[in-house]
């Protein structure tokens, strides 16, 4: 099999046009030099670079599996961006997000995924798997975080997973979490197939896949004061994290399983 290029492209981002007020994170939509629209997440908002680097790990993880996800590119910003800014909580947001930020294309004309609407099995089933392999807590009927475009379901935000680099400790026992948030997926009760989710995910989700993707965290993203180790500790961390977890899929996909019964 030919090894696909996990890299993503770089943008400067050229105009800030709208806020996006559904999130706590504040994201907004943004035209960069390359003439696309993106949603951006700031370095500057709540959780830092860590839900950036939550965005990264989840989307390239996701577009391993097949799961439809919006092109994922590192967006830049200069330090005179934002300055004509009247709101000061934006430009407050923007001042601290100078350098390195993480843009997603923009889909527009998408529509939110309504819950009444049947879903292939399969796919149901891989993305629950997937959000349970990444402990993304966010995608509830609350906020299912997928969406309709072009006839097809897009996955969406996935700056609440890997939510273990928040305490920033006891790694291996994280990755052993069962992950019991997962009966509150919005697909759960479709995912019918989970064994084979399980199955396909484990023959995609290689060694070296895995450190290729981990490998793509900036050393910008983390520099963490709170952290003595160096970037490729931390990326180390991550790699380990996932690796482990994947090994151990059956204690999530079992509680998967107990919360689908």
């Amino acid at each position: 099999m030919e090894k696909k290029d996990q890299s993503l492209r770089s943008v400067k981002v050229t105009r800030y046009i709208v806020p996006l007020r559904e999130g706590g994170s504040l994201p907004a939509l943004a035209e960069a030099n390359d003439g696309f629209k993106y949603v951006l997440k700031f370095r500057g908002a709540g959780h830092g670079t860590k839900m950036l680097i939550s965005e990264l790990l989840g989307g390239k993880i996701a577009s391993a599996l097949g799961l439809n996800i919006p092109e994922l590119v590192f967006a830049h910003l200069d330090e005179d961006f934002g300055r004509t800014e009247g709101d000061e909580e934006i430009q407050d947001l923007l001042k601290g997000s100078i350098g390195l930020n993480l843009g997603i294309h923009y889909l527009s004309g998408a529509l939110a995924y309504d819950p009444k609407v049947e879903i292939d099995p399969m796919l149901a089933s891989v993305i629950v798997w997937f959000d349970a392999f990444t402990t993304n807590i966010d995608r509830t009927f609350n906020n299912s975080n997928l969406l309709w475009w072009h006839q097809e379901l897009w996955i969406i935000d996935n700056g609440a997973s890997f939510y273990f680099h928040h305490s920033w400790k006891d790694f291996d026992k994280h990755a052993l979490n069962p992950f019991p948030y997962v009966r509150d997926h919005i697909l759960l009760s479709q995912a019918t197939m989970l064994d084979e989710a399980d199955k396909f995910a484990h023959n995609i989700l290689t060694d070296v896949l895995l450190r290729d993707i981990v490998n793509l965290i900036p050393d910008d993203w983390v520099n963490w004061d709170h952290a003595s180790e160096t970037p490729d500790e931390v990326r180390e961390i991550y790699y380990n994290f996932l690796t482990g977890r994947l090994s151990n899929s059956a204690i999530f996909l079992n509680s998967a399983k107990d919360a689908r019964g």
